[in-house]
């Protein structure tokens, strides 16, 4: 069976090839429509179960949960191909968490709109933990931004000038309050 989609920006239909749903109970819409909540949004295969009984469709949790096993990973690769793409300046910052009383530094880093681009807690806060932190980064959100934001932590600039030496590097005072302004949620 073929999987419609609509994309955003196209404005038509492109079919991908999804598991087959012969066998099931249950409709095509029924199904990606469950796997597409628990996937979505921050839902429980209870609360999924719940929202769906509302709808006058009555399926059990376990069925979701199998659902979401058999057809979730096609549903989650389509989701995460349609996320904005990240914009061009990064702002990235450090603090300091404890873990099981250990103190740790929780590494985060933001775009320019407030969309938090990667999140990592390592032990250090030195070169070389910078280093990872901008490696991963990159890899995760597969592209190199125009600027770098950060503080005035002397470990981002050693490892700007190895990772990422083409694109520019502010580190003034006040300006990377969205990446401090970020950390109070957490």
């Amino acid at each position: 069976m073929i999987l419609w989609l609509i994309v955003p920006g196209r404005g038509s239909l492109v079919s991908s090839a999804s598991p087959s749903y012969k066998g099931h109970r249950y409709p095509v819409e029924i199904i990606s429509h469950c796997v597409w909540l628990y996937f979505r949004f921050p839902l429980s295969f209870r609360e999924v179960e719940e929202l769906m009984f509302e709808r006058g469709v009555l399926v059990s949790y376990e069925t979701v949960r199998r659902w979401c096993l058999k057809f979730g990973q096609g549903y989650a690769n389509s989701l995460r191909r349609r996320r904005p793409r990240p914009g061009d300046t990064w702002h990235l910052d450090e603090v300091f968490i404890k873990i099981n009383g250990e103190q740790e530094y929780l590494w985060r880093a933001g775009d320019q709109d407030g969309m938090v681009l990667d999140v990592l807690v390592q032990n250090r806060r030195d070169k070389a933990a910078a280093r990872r932190f901008f490696r991963r980064l990159m890899k995760t959100t597969a592209m190199v931004p125009r600027v770098v934001v950060t503080d005035r932590l002397r470990s981002y600039g050693a490892a700007h000038r190895q990772v990422m030496p083409l694109v520019e590097h502010r580190s003034p005072k006040g300006l990377n309050n969205r990446a401090e302004n970020s950390h109070q949620p957490t």
